[in-house]
């Protein structure tokens, strides 16, 4: 399923798997769209336009329609719906054949109590916005309390107003459309069979380990990255006097086994790609434009992952990467950028004070898109080549030069947005293709 390509006659149904209320758009916009981008909110709203007037069921429609419905590629909606996928908003089931059909089932999302009480959405949403965002949301979703010890409940009972009659029992009618919601399906993060077996039985309930309370160890073992060997420990110290785990001091101590790792700060789930309004419009075929695709729409945890030929990043470049864009606010396609040309200049090493001084300067410089990163790189990059040619000249000259290349000569300096030669266009090409 992961290989199948995605073709814009592939047809599709949509499914109306549940009942959409007014609220539900502000949850979307609010709390999903913040997680999973505009376009997967775009494409949900899309596929609800697909249905018919009952909002039951769509006509037989091809991806082209979606293609130009949206006015994006493909691949574009592919993501978008992947995305739709993983946050439980869709389901999606394949008939292979010449043409392969699809049935896109729509599921609502859940509502604001359950997703700001959630172990995964709830963090993620957390880490993407910031504190700030975050609680502007708790506040709009809040429920004014009114206390009510000084009133005594006055409302009537069903019976006292209802008179009971010789009516027949009706037959329960099936099919009658409901609220729906799809939850979060994870892969197994813990082996429930060593973790159960690891824990002395005499201080266990038989009921101990339900379905919910495996799901909930399991959703907080993948937010807290955390192995089966330490979740045990955890799980022992969350058990009450009945045998069972109490799931709310079990939240409370894998967060702070996870701040104790990781000197207090919260995990961060989901790595974010270049926001969509920052991306370089499409259209443009050359090299230069399919480098900045790439910056754009890989996060800086892959593009760093990818630099290492697919090792696991260490725990040391991530919470500097975490930091530049945290701390300097820079949005992730220029983080690609940053990475890719501190790793040239500095020989495959990530220096904290230099990317901090460079991030700094960029932030000075109000660089936001991939486009403007690369200009400037390719014109330090230039610079310090033609500064390289002229190390023969003295020893004086190559010493200035070695101290140049540690840290570049950028500061103080406007941003050059004159229009790029095709000359200058094709050496560009060729130093972007050294940089990634």
């Amino acid at each position: 399923m992961k290989n199948i390509t995605l073709l814009p006659a592939d047809t599709y149904i949509v499914v109306n798997k549940t009942v959409l209320q007014e609220e539900d758009r502000r949850l979307l916009t609010m709390l999903y769209q913040p997680i999973v981008g505009y376009a997967a909110i775009s494409l949900y709203f899309t596929l609800i336009d697909d249905l018919d007037e009952f909002n039951r069921l769509s006509n037989d429609l091809n991806h082209h329609h979606l293609m130009s419905i949206m006015q994006l590629r493909l691949e574009d909606i592919m993501i978008a719906r992947e995305k739709l996928e993983a946050v439980g908003l869709l389901k999606t089931y394949l008939k292979k054949g010449s043409v392969n059909n699809y049935v896109y089932l729509l599921y609502s999302p859940i509502n604001a109590n359950d997703f700001f009480n959630h172990p995964i959405l709830n963090i993620v949403l957390y880490n993407n916005i910031g504190k700030k965002e975050y609680d502007k949301r708790v506040e709009m979703f809040k429920v004014p309390r009114v206390r009510l010890t000084d009133y005594e409940d006055v409302s009537h009972k069903f019976n006292e107003v209802f008179k009971s009659s010789n009516l027949k029992p009706f037959e329960v009618i099936e099919d009658i459309e409901k609220r729906e919601e799809a939850s979060i399906i994870l892969d197994d993060m813990i082996d429930f069979n060593l973790l159960i077996s690891s824990i002395p039985s005499g201080l266990v309930s038989n009921r101990c380990f339900d379905k919910d309370t495996k799901k909930l160890i399991n959703n907080l073992a993948l937010v807290y990255n955390i192995d089966t060997e330490r979740m045990s420990g955890l799980v022992r110290t969350s058990l009450n006097e009945k045998g069972l785990i109490d799931k709310t001091l079990l939240r409370k101590n894998c967060r702070n086994y996870y701040s104790f790792e990781n000197v207090g700060s919260l995990p961060t789930l989901v790595y974010q790609t270049q926001p969509d309004y920052l991306k370089k419009p499409e259209g443009d075929t050359s090299k230069w434009a399919k480098m900045a695709y790439t910056f754009e729409n890989t996060s800086p945890y892959d593009y760093l992952k990818s630099k290492m030929k697919g090792a696991e990043p260490t725990k040391r470049d991530l919470n500097l990467i975490e930091d530049l864009m945290i701390d300097q606010k820079l949005s992730a396609g220029v983080v690609n950028v940053l990475i890719s040309y501190a790793l040239k200049i500095n020989n495959q090493k990530l220096n904290r004070n230099y990317l901090e001084t460079i991030a700094g300067q960029w932030k000075r410089l109000n660089i936001e898109t991939v486009e403007e990163a690369m200009k400037l790189t390719e014109k330090e990059y230039k610079k310090m080549k033609k500064l390289a040619t002229n190390t023969t000249k003295n020893k004086t000259a190559s010493k200035k030069i070695a101290k140049e290349e540690i840290l570049p000569d950028w500061f103080g300096k406007e941003l050059d947005t004159d229009n790029t030669s095709e000359k200058e266009r094709e050496e560009l090409d060729k130093i972007i293709d050294s940089l990634v």
